[in-house]
Parts: C-alpha cells; structure tokens; sequence
C-alpha cells in the first residue's frame, strides 16, 4: 500500500491513531515522511476523499469533546474528564489543521474543496474558544486562517477578518510582537472588507485605535505603514484616529512625536479627493489652530509646534507649500493681530518659520508682492508692544536671514540687522528681548555670506557685556564665542579684553566660564612652548589678577592634566629664577602683543606678582589633585619638584601676601617634603593671639589635617579647656606652679574657635572625626566639666570671674554639638544621646530653679543676674536638641526628655523667655511624625508612642499660648516683643501641624481659635458705648495676641484652610454659642475674608453662624442697647461675608 493510500485511510475515526503516528512522523526531522509531499501527489479526487472524511473526523472528535472543556479550568471539565481525553482531542485537531494548511498550499484552480471549507469553518470555531493553555494549535489555526485569506478563496473575509482581529491582541500582549506587527500589516487589505458603520466590528475599531497607544506600533516600521493605512480605510475614521492622537499627545515622549507627525505626513501625501481634504482640514489645519491658541503653558503646546514644524521643514515642494498656504490663510493673519499677546507669539513663531507663505501657482510678480507685505509685517511684529512677542519675532526674523540671505534684497537684510542690533539689543523694557538678540545671532552667522555686514555692525555692542541681566551677560558671550568660532570677526574687536577681564573678576560662575572659553587659547596656547604659556600668565595677573584667579580656576576644564601640571612646573621655574634674580622676573616675560599692549611687561620687585603666581600654581594644583592622587609616580614627582624649592620660598618670600598661598601648596604636599614649615606649625598654632580671626589660623589647620595630624589639634584644644577650668586648693596652686613652665597660657576662646573651624567645614570634619574615639570621647568629658563653670556664674555673685561666661555658655553648646557628631558617627549604642539626656536632667535639677526663683529684697540683684543667664543656658541646649531632631538622631526615649524639659521650662516663673527655642523643638518633634504614605500600616504600640508624644506637643503648644496670653496682661510691651520673637517658631510649627487632621494634634487650632475667640469677646464685653462698636478690616485691628496668631495663620494658605476647619467644626458642635462669641467669630473671618482667602470655607462657616445667630434674634428685643449693636454689627458682617 502506498503512503497516499495509507495516509488516506488513516483519516477516520476508526484509524485516528494511525492518523496521530502519520501526523507525528512529519514533525519527526529525521523521519522522510512528508504530509504536504504526500497531499500534493495525490489526485483531486483523492484530495477531495480526504478533505470529506477529516471532516468527518473532525466532527466526531469535536462531539466527544463536551463545550466546556474549551473553557479552561470550568468545574464541567471535570466532570466530564473520564469520557474524552482533552489532549487526544487536541492532537486530532492540530493533525486536522496541519492537513488543511498543507491542502491550502497546494490548491489548484478548478479544485472543489468544500469540504476543506466545512473543515476551516469548524477549526475557526475552535480557534475563537480555545484557552490559552492550547496557544500552539491556536497559532496554526490563526495562520490557516491567514493563509486561506492570502489565497483568495471563499468566504475568505470572514477567516481573514479573524485573523487580523487575533493578530491585534497578540501584538498588544507579546514582549516582542515586531513579527505580529508585520502579519498585521500583510494583512491590512482585510479592513476594506470591513463595514466601518457596523455595530459587529466595534472591536476591531477599538483595537486600531489602540494601535495609536502602542510606542511599538509607532515606531516599528511595519506598524507605521499600517497607521498610514488606516487613514485611508474610511473618510470618518481620520476624525477619530485624530481624536483619539490629541488625547494622547500630552504623554508622547519627543522622539514618539516625530514619528506620529510623519505618519501624518505620510498619510497626507497618499492621500487624495475625500481623504485629503479631511485629513487637511480636521488634522492638518487643527494642528495649526491649536499651535496659535494654545497656551505656551500647555503640556502639549510644544508637541503640537513639533507637529507643525515638521510640515514647515518640508517647504520648497510644490504640493507642501499650496498646502500651507492654503491652510494658514484663514486664520495665520488675524492671529497675528489678535489682543491676546500670547496669540500673537505663538503665530509669529508658525509665521516666521513657514516664510514664505505664498501660492506657488502665483505669478512671480504676485509672489514678490507677497513675499514683500510679509516682510513689512515682520518687521512691525519686531515693535510690538509685548516682548515675548517681540522676543519671537527676532527668532523668526534670524531664522529667514539664515535661510533666505542671498534672497532677499540688501537693503532689507540691511534694516532688519540694524533694527536688531542697534535697537532691540538696547531694548531697556525688557531683558527677555536683549537676551534674544545675543541667543539668535548666531543663527544668521551660520550663514557666512552675513559675516562682513555683522563685523561691522556687532561692534556697537561692546557695553552689552555689562548688561544689568545675567542671562543677556550669558547669552551675549555665547555669541561671541559663535563669532570667534566662524571667524565672522575678531571678538577684542567687539569685546574689549580689558572689559572681558573686569567682568570675569566679578561675575558669576556660568558668565565667567564662558569669558574662560573665549580666552583661553590666547592666555593659554597649549601649542605654545611653555615659556609662551608663562608669559601670558604673567601678563594675565599685570591686566587683571582676579580675572587670572578665576581664568585658571576653569582652566582644567579645557585642557588635560599634563598641560596643567606642566603649566605649574613653568611657573615654579619662573619663581626660582626670580630667587636667583633677586625678584627681577622681566627677563622671562617675552613681548605679548596680542594679549597686552605692553611689549614687555616688568614688575622688577614686585612681590604682588609672585604673590599671584603662586596663588595660581594652587589653584591648578588643586584642580588636579584627583588626578595626580591616581597616578603615584605623577605625585611623587611633583612633591619632589616643589619640596626641594618651599623652604626657600618661604625664605624668599616673606610677604604675607606670599604667605597664604605658600602654605595652601604646604598642605598639598606630605609634611616631610616641607619639614621646616611642617614642625612649626603647631608652635604657631599655640602662639596665636587669642582675638586671631580665622584667616590667620584656617590655613595651618587645614595643613595639619591634610598630613593626618589633627590629634595634635585636637589635643591642643582638650589641654587648654583643661588648663581653663578654674581649679580649687592647694593640688590647684600647685599645677598653676608647674604651668608656668608652659610656653603659652591657656586659651579657651582661641581653642573653641579652632573647634568651630574643624568641624563647620566638611573636608576638616571628615579627618577629625576619622581619628576614632578616644581623643574625641576625652575631648566631650573636658568640654562636659564647663558645666561647673556655668553653676558658679548662677550661683555665685562674684564679679570678677575667669574664664567668661560667654566662654563657658559656648564650651557648652560645644559639648552638645560634638555628642551630636559622635552619635552619628557611632555605628551601635546611643551613648551620647544618653549623655545629652544627662544634661537636659542637670538643666531641670540645676539651673530651671534659677528661672522659678522670684525676686525680693534680699536677693533681687542675683535673680535679676540669674534669670537671663538661665534662659541662656536652656535656651542654647533646646537649640542643641533642635539640631539632634533636624538630622534625625532623636529617637522616642530622647524626643520625651526633651519635651519633658520643655515642659518644666515653660513652668518655671521666667520660663516664658524660653518660648521661641520651645516651638522650634515642638516643630522638630512634629516633623518628624508627619505621615509620608497613609497606605503604610504602623504597628499599634509605635502609633501609642506617636499619640502620646504629639498629645505631649499639643499640651505643651497650649501652656505657650497661655504664657503669651498673661504676658501680654502683665507687661504689654515686653509681650509684644515676646510675640514678635515666636513669629518664626509658629509659622514652622503650625506649618508641620497642618498636615496632621486628627487627634492630637487637631487641637492645636482648638486652642488658636479658643485664644483668639476668648481675647476678642474679651474686648466685647468691655464695649460700654454703641460707638466703640466697629469691625475690624485688617489683622493690625484685632487685640495684640489675636494680630500676631492671625499674621502667621493668614501667611498660608495651607495653615489658613487647616485652622477655617477647626472653626467650622467648632460651629458645628454648637461650642460656640454666646451673642458675645458668635460676634467674636465673625470679627475674625472679617479679618479672613479681608485678604480674600478661602471664599467657599468661609461662606460655609458663615452660615453656621447665622443660623446660631438667628436664635439671638427674639432675645433681644427688649435687651439693652449694646447688646443690639452688637447684633446688628453682626448680622451686618456676616450678610457681607455671604455676599463675598
């Protein structure tokens, strides 16, 4: 039996497994069984056998197979699992498909193949309810499907319909759906048989349309094709394609948006009759509509001029610029003239980069006399009264001198740079158009045929480089570093060098880099031998020595290390030349005519310029150091050079001007390459004069920790805050005695000052916090013992006292300062803030009682010494504290001591002068339990720990209030100052405390409204005539605390919207009641409304008020007459609030 016959006989339900080992011998590589070789020999009559009884066969199976087994993972499917084997099935039908794919394949004409049709039919049935489990067999029934499509046969739109709606799902799904994305453009030729108005095809029109959110889609080349497509599929679908474009536009990237515009660009130039008139008017020109009016704001302007421009750039073809033309007549024209300023800019941009806008089916006369009104336009739009309109119109007008130089006439090219240069560059109302002159210039010099009209023009310009504005200072330098790059002329030709070097001494960081760029090859030719090189260094520092300074600062920025290195190597020769010369350094300073118009500059003696030289060998030192770290040889070589020739320098040298920068090169260089200067260094630090500024010691610091030697610094400092600390009986005498041996005294402020400076500086702080713990922990324990000297001054009233008290309040915020640094350095424990805990406890047990104690007769002068002195004291720890919560060292243990002191502060008889350093804690403390993400649940025991904290702040905030509220009865003006003094700290409190709307800390505009409410019915009830009652119309006219809680609330809005809530809650809970408190409240939402913030919060609480006040109404008929003034004045304010 042959294998036709085999085969043949196979496709039954009898012989299916045979039919399976036929199917499985063809996906067998090494078996020479061949199903299509097979299909192809047989005859049409065998063919058609074959096609009728796999019909059959898929019939049968399929009726074995209950529906519900298609549905993956139904509860029939289990039921049902025992009577038909799913993955037989399954096999039988991907036979059944792999026969039909082959059968297409080799269909002749003539052939009757209805019955591989009824087989098609029944797989595209399965193919729609397969799971995704059978995603093989889904794939080769959807390529039968293409296939059958690709054919022609019949009903040919119903497969290939199926399989472009398949293949749009898989490419929106797959992870590389390019392949995907390629069968659907093979297979674009369907939609034409697809009725766009039907109902039934609503889904493929969702998924064409989600093609346009695809990035892939757009940018693959296959799926751009088809996106053309689309828009030639029906004229009605371009409007929706366009639509559903624009919404998306906001979250295209750039690059998305170029390849949406050319898409568009590309469906406009197939497109014809119908199609491209919609695709003009409804995209096209919409486009153009909303590049006009569209805010320059809007996230979408600049894709949408993206769009437009991209039409713009392909002018000069005969179709694009009819197109425009066309387009922009009916609306480029009147934007132009439009009132709004922000129009008018955005169409001069469209108008000036679409010039010439011109019918090319014109005559030329016709187009000339175009091309001429649009000129005159240009230049009125170069006047008119908005800059930003002005500013775009120079844009434009640079751009058409770059494209169109040679195309239009002199004399306009002439006008057009004369009215930019000599007019608009002096423009005094505004800087944004300066800065555009000097930002669009160098777009006409792109274009070299503009070059020896603007050389001689661009000189007028000179002064602009003094410009008041910095970006114009900026942008005039950018262009001329355009000029000095295409040679249009010579920029000291412009630019005088002696302005150039003025303005680089003294101007910022971003002008001076430029004035750097646009030297440098001439104050350092690297092409140059270096002798060259130190010449032109030379002749810098005699133009200008801080232009030299800050030249060389950015000079590593445009050359390599070497020729830095070398640089400093050819200056040092210089200097030891100098040495040898006796200071006579014109015999190396060659003629430097370009840079100088001296031919040889001298200086003979002059140390000012050795001074400067060495001032620049550090600075490019300094510049290179990185490197020179990581190239040892480089290093060593170096340190070699310059510590053979410092200690004559210094020699030399002696001038102190020379002395700076020589021991900045000092501390460059290891201490054994400069050992004479190196060991006098701590014997210099030891000498310094107690009033020494840290100028005089800065530098010597610096050295010794670049060499490592900061435990002699830091040792210095501890034995002198030893030695300070007075000392008692004879052991005392007796150490005094043998101190006298010492070189120097003791100097606690010189000490302190040398601490101030290690660690305010980062690099300084970083070597001595390196050193480990043990000099650091000794150094704590000294400045821990000044405490005594603190308790001396409080309780002692001995005048004559050594050290100072400002001293001894310093060595105190020292001692907190470093437990701070020590603490974050600490990797475990929290030994120092157990120590900083020590002292909060010693501030409440030893120097509160001095706040609480009153003055007498018998000892007012010591209280009135005390009291300051212990408001100090505290107040300098709190602000310790409030520098340990900042950086978010605090943790709960140390947040409830310190609040625990605040509290006793507060409680104490002077403790109001403590106020403004207890807000600044409360904030710290506040801050740092402001939830971030409310979605993060926290354990309940930490939510305790944050309720009673912030319940402690609340109450503590609420004692604050009070002590301002008594002060100001008891001494108004003192009060007064107080309030003043706590502005800033409740301005950052309330700002943190806003963020919180629940318990506790919602009551801390509880009791912001209660203070205010209870001040002003205060002042109420004290009316005793009808004239005195008036209501207040700014914050200046409410009692003293109420103004100064009211200007801190009312700075902002946040804190404003925070506290108009609490008083509507409070209105709501009926707590305010009283005709007296009502008119309270509407007195302060006068002073709220008067600042025009929170109209809707207001209106809200005002109707809570007048249906309270309404009950007020009847009472007072007979009452007395304050009372219903007060009640008119009320009613009055509130009508006025809702009528807001």
């Amino acid at each position: 039996m042959s294998k036709r016959e085999a085969f043949l006989e196979a496709a039954c339900q009898e012989n299916v497994e045979d039919f399976l080992c036929f199917i499985q011998l063809h996906k067998d590589k090494a078996e020479p069984f061949d199903v299509e070789e097979v299909v192809q020999e047989m005859t049409r009559d065998q063919r058609r056998t074959l096609w009728g009884k796999l019909a059959l066969l898929l019939q049968d199976v399929l009726q074995e197979l209950p529906p519900a087994l298609l549905q993956e993972g139904s509860k029939e499917c289990m039921e049902v699992e025992a009577t038909a084997d799913p993955k037989h099935v399954m096999a039988v039908v991907d036979g059944v498909t792999l026969v039909a794919m082959v059968s297409v394949k080799v269909l002749q004409d003539g052939d009757t193949y209805s019955a591989l049709l009824e087989i098609v039919h029944r797989l595209h049935g399965v193919l729609v309810s397969l799971p995704v489990s059978e995603a093989p067999l889904q794939l080769h029934i959807h390529t039968l499907c293409e296939a059958w499509w690709k054919k022609g046969l019949k009903e040919k739109e119903t497969f290939g319909r199926t399989a472009l709606l398949i293949s749009l799902q898989k490419s929106f799904i797959l992870k590389k759906p390019g392949v995907e994305i390629q069968r659907v453009w093979s297979l674009h030729d369907v939609l034409l048989s697809v009725d766009y108005t039907s109902e039934d095809n609503k889904q493929i029109i969702d998924l064409l349309l989600q093609c346009f959110h695809r990035p892939i889609y757009i940018k693959n080349d296959d799926g751009k094709r088809f996106l053309v497509f689309l828009f030639s599929w029906n004229v009605n679908f371009i409007c929706v394609i366009h639509g559903t474009i624009k919404n998306q536009l906001e979250f295209y990237s750039k690059t998305i948006t170029t390849h949406i515009t050319e898409i568009y660009f590309r469906a406009w130039k197939k497109a014809s009759e119908d199609f491209l008139e919609k695709i003009e008017s409804s995209c096209i020109q919409d486009f153009m509509l909303n590049a006009i009016f569209l805010y320059r704001a809007s996230p979408v302007h600049a894709k949408v001029r993206q769009i437009v421009g991209y039409f713009h750039k392909r002018k000069g073809c005969h179709k694009v610029d009819k197109m425009l033309y066309d387009l922009y007549k009916p609306i480029l024209w009147k934007a132009l003239t439009a009132p709004n300023f922000e129009v008018r800019a955005n169409a001069t941009l469209l108008f000036t980069e679409a010039f010439p806008v011109h019918d090319p089916d014109h005559n030329t006369k016709n187009i000339d006399e175009t091309i001429q009104k649009q000129l005159d336009t240009v230049m009125g739009l170069l006047d008119d009264p908005h800059p930003t309109v002005r500013s775009n119109a120079i844009l434009g007008v640079c751009k058409i001198l770059a494209k169109c130089w040679e195309l239009l006439p002199p004399t306009v090219v002439a006008d057009f740079l004369k009215k930019l240069v000599m007019e608009l560059a002096a423009d005094t109302s505004s800087p944004d158009v300066r800065c555009s002159v000097f930002k669009c210039l160098p777009i006409v010099l792109d274009n070299s045929l503009s070059h020896p009209l603007l050389e001689k023009l661009l000189t007028t310009l000179k002064y602009s480089l003094h410009d008041s504005s910095e970006k114009v200072r900026t942008a005039f330098l950018d262009m001329l570093i355009k000029v000095k790059a295409v040679r249009a002329a010579k920029f000291w030709d412009v630019c005088n060098m002696d302005h150039l070097l003025a303005r680089l001494a003294i101007d910022s960081h971003s002008v001076s880099k430029r004035i750097v760029d646009l030297l440098f090859k001439s104050f350092f030719p690297v092409n140059e031998p270096e002798r060259e090189w130190c010449c032109r260094c030379i002749t810098l520092i005699q133009m200008n020595p801080m232009a030299a300074r800050k030249f060389y600062l950015h000079a590593h920025k445009h050359t390599a290390p070497t020729n830095i290195v070398k640089l400093m190597f050819a200056i040092r020769r210089v200097l030891n030349r100098c040495i040898q010369t006796d200071c006579d350094l014109s015999e190396i300073n060659d003629s430097n005519k370009e840079n100088s118009a001296q031919a040889e500059p001298l200086f003979g003696k002059d140390m000012a310029v050795v001074s400067h030289l060495l001032e620049v060998v550090v600075i490019l030192w300094r510049s290179v150091e990185k490197g020179l770290k990581q190239n040892k040889e480089a290093q060593e070589y170096t340190f070699a050079k310059f510590g053979n020739v410092m200690s004559k320098y210094f020699q030399s040298f002696e001038d102190e001007r020379c002395t700076v920068p020589l021991i900045h090169l000092a501390s460059f260089m290891p201490p054994g390459a400069v050992p004479t200067f190196s060991c006098g260094i701590l014997s210099r630090l030891r000498r310094m004069d107690p009033g020494a500024v840290p100028a005089q010691y800065s530098q010597l610091l610096d050295c010794m920790c670049s060499w490592g030697q900061a435990t002699d610094i830091l040792e210095l400092i501890t034995d002198w805050l030893t030695e300070a600390l007075p000392k008692q009986g004879d052991k005392a005498n007796t150490t005094r005695k043998v101190r006298i041996q010492e070189t120097v005294e003791a100097k606690p402020d010189l000490a302190l000052a040398y601490l101030e400076y290690l660690f305010s500086r980062t690099s300084t702080r970083e070597k001595v916090l390196a050193l480990g713990p043990s000099p650091l922990k000794q150094l704590h324990t000294v400045l821990g013992n000044w405490r005594s000297v603190l308790y001396t001054y409080l309780s002692s009233t001995m005048e004559d006292k050594s050290p100072s008290v400002e001293t001894a309040l310093k060595v105190f915020m020292y001692y907190g300062r470093l437990g701070a640094h020590l603490q974050h350095n600490s990797s475990e424990g929290r030994d120092y803030l157990l120590s900083l805990e020590h002292v909060a406890a010693w501030v409440a047990e030893r120097v509160l009682p001095f706040l609480a104690r009153r003055t007498s007769d018998g000892d007012g002068k010591e209280s009135e010494e005390s009291h300051p002195l212990a408001a100090q004291i505290t107040e300098s720890f709190l602000t310790v504290c409030r520098d340990v919560l900042l950086v978010g060292l605090g943790d709960e243990m140390f947040k409830g001591q310190i609040l625990h002191l605040c509290s006793l502060a507060l409680l104490s008889e002077a403790g109001y002068l403590c106020i403004p350093a207890v807000l600044l804690i409360l904030k710290e403390v506040t801050d740092s339990y402001v939830p971030e993400d409310t979605n993060n649940q926290v354990q309940e025991n930490q939510e305790d720990a944050t309720t009673v904290i912030l319940g402690v702040v609340a109450n503590i905030f609420q004692k604050i209030i009070e002590l301002l509220a008594r002060r100001l009865r008891k001494e108004p003006e003192e009060g007064q100052q107080l309030c003043q003094s706590a502005v800033t700290g409740l301005t950052d409190f309330l700002q943190v405390a806003q963020n919180w709307d629940k318990a506790p800390l919602s009551g801390v505009f509880s009791t912001l409204f209660a203070a205010i409410i209870v001040e002003k019915r205060h002042v109420l009830q004290k009316i005793t005539h009808p004239e005195e009652m008036s209501a207040p119309e700014s914050v200046e006219d409410m009692p003293p605390l109420s103004s100064v809680l009211l200007s801190v609330i009312l700075k902002l809005p946040s804190v404003t919207r925070a506290f108009l809530t609490e008083v509507i809650s409070s209105l709501d809970s009926e707590a305010i009641s009283s005709l007296y408190e009502l008119a309270a409240v509407l007195q302060l939402m006068a002073v709220i409304k008067a600042t025009g913030q929170s109209k809707a919060v207001l209106k809200s609480a005002a109707t809570s008020v007048q249906q309270q006040l309404h009950k007020h109404a009847v009472t007072l008929v007979d009452s007395r007459d304050i009372q219903r003034v007060i009640y008119e004045s009320s009613v009055k304010t509130v009508n006025e609030i809702l009528d807001f």
